[in-house]
C-alpha cells in the first residue's frame, strides 16, 4: 500500500513536515511541487460587489437543528 508523508528537501537533506515514518529501508518516489508566490486575492466583478447579504450568525446555523435532515 502506498503511504504519502509531506517533507521538504533542504540542501539534499529531507525535513519531515509531519511525523517520520517508521520505516528503515524503502523504496521511494519523489514529486517536486513547485514553490508558488503569493496567493492573489480574488476580487468580486463589480457588478455583484456588496450586494451580498449574510442570513443569520456566521457562527451559528441559519436553520433550526430540527430542520437537519442528516441527524434525522
Amino acid at each position: 500500500m502506498l503511504k504519502s508523508f509531506e517533507a521538504t528537501l533542504d540542501h539534499g537533506q529531507v525535513k519531515w513536515l509531519t511525523d517520520q515514518p517508521n520505516i528503515n529501508n524503502a523504496r521511494i518516489i519523489v514529486t517536486i511541487l513547485e514553490e508558488t508566490g503569493p496567493k492573489i486575492k480574488r476580487q468580486l466583478p463589480p457588478s455583484i460587489a456588496g450586494k451580498g447579504k449574510t442570513l443569520g450568525d456566521i457562527v451559528s446555523p441559519v436553520v433550526d437543528q430540527e430542520d437537519w435532515e442528516c441527524l434525522k
